[in-house]
């Protein structure tokens, strides 16, 4: 872990240049010191010296973190994400070796994406997520409020009346985020038809069971219907990862610049054709240096001609979770 030991401060000076160069030198580190990871490269028949391309290095299935403890190093974890799901469903866990390096890489991607923390007031409506316990959305959440320094920003379970009071009273010119899981929002704009033209609405995606799953589109368009905006923003995460991509608009995620998604061939996961245009997603998170930084999940993507990714469904059998949408 030597080479490594700056990595920390280093992340956010990844740029397209080097990002090859580090992921591989993170893998040749993974391959070696992550026994899970390395157990599932040797069953796969390969030797990571012969590993000169990001396109050759192979990602691991993201139900492994149901099942194992996927860490790089011997270490104590300072934090357990775990994901969410239904009764008796067998659930991810994401041991994390530095919980404010974590916490410091949120902040980091959203000012890029949004700006200074400063100048928003940040409403929270996670009522699945605050009703459990090891939420890294429920953490991030937490961290902008702190960071807001607003009397106004806050949690919401399911007192949808005091949050609407809440934007009702907010006269300053600082920017109104309400970030809320799917069903949340959705309840909120078949209840109230509230109008929040003036607030900037993101959905972390999940029905979490209490509704059907909807393909991304139409839960925009309810969304602005209900709500009356004329945008929906989105934010993609997950358990396992600790980097998150942000949508404005229209479903297109851009992701910073230590993460990268490569689309993998529906029926061959080894295929990874860089010129495909749609396929499985599978995620490279730099970020991920203490346990995998190369996840084939179960999301079905596709690229957007002018930059980015949309998430278009999910194989079938997969468990509908996380901050994850659709059903394929």
């Amino acid at each position: 872990m030597n080479s490594f030991k700056s990595f920390y401060q280093d992340i956010f000076n990844v740029n397209k240049s080097n990002f090859d160069e580090l992921a591989l030198n993170i893998f040749q580190y993974q391959a070696v010191a992550n026994p899970v990871y390395r157990s599932y490269i040797e069953n796969l028949g390969i030797n990571p010296t012969h590993v000169k391309e990001v396109k050759q290095i192979p990602f691991l299935p993201i139900s492994f973190f149901k099942t194992q403890q996927v860490t790089t190093g011997s270490w104590a974890a300072e934090a357990v994400f775990e994901s969410s799901g239904t009764t008796g469903q067998v659930t991810s866990k994401h041991f994390v070796k530095d919980k404010q390096f974590y916490l410091k890489n949120a902040h980091y991607i959203f000012r890029y994406y949004y700006g200074d923390l400063s100048q928003f007031h940040i409403l929270a409506l996670l009522p699945s997520y605050l009703e459990r316990v090891n939420s890294s959305l429920v953490m991030m959440a937490e961290h902008f409020i702190e960071l807001t320094g607003s009397s106004y920003s806050g949690f919401y379970l399911n007192n949808h009346d005091q949050l609407l009071e809440t934007i009702e009273r907010i006269n300053d010119n600082r920017k109104i985020l309400l970030i809320g899981v799917s069903f949340a929002l959705l309840d909120l704009a078949e209840r109230y038809n509230p109008n929040l033209s003036g607030v900037i609405v993101m959905e972390t995606g999940g029905m979490k069971g209490r509704r059907k799953e909807m393909i991304r589109e139409e839960l925009h368009n309810e969304l602005k219907e209900g709500l009356n905006v004329e945008k929906v923003h989105s934010e993609y995460g997950m358990t396992e990862l600790l980097s998150q991509a942000y949508s404005h608009d229209q479903g297109v995620f851009h992701t910073p610049q230590w993460m990268k998604i490569i689309l993998r061939d529906v029926n061959d996961p080894f295929d990874l054709d860089v010129r495909k245009s749609s396929g499985g997603i599978n995620i490279i998170d730099l970020a991920n240096i203490d346990s995998c930084a190369f996840i084939e999940t179960q999301d079905v993507g596709k690229m957007s001609p002018g930059g980015g990714f949309e998430v278009v469904g999910r194989f079938d059998n997969s468990d509908i979770r996380g901050c994850n949408l659709m059903v394929f």
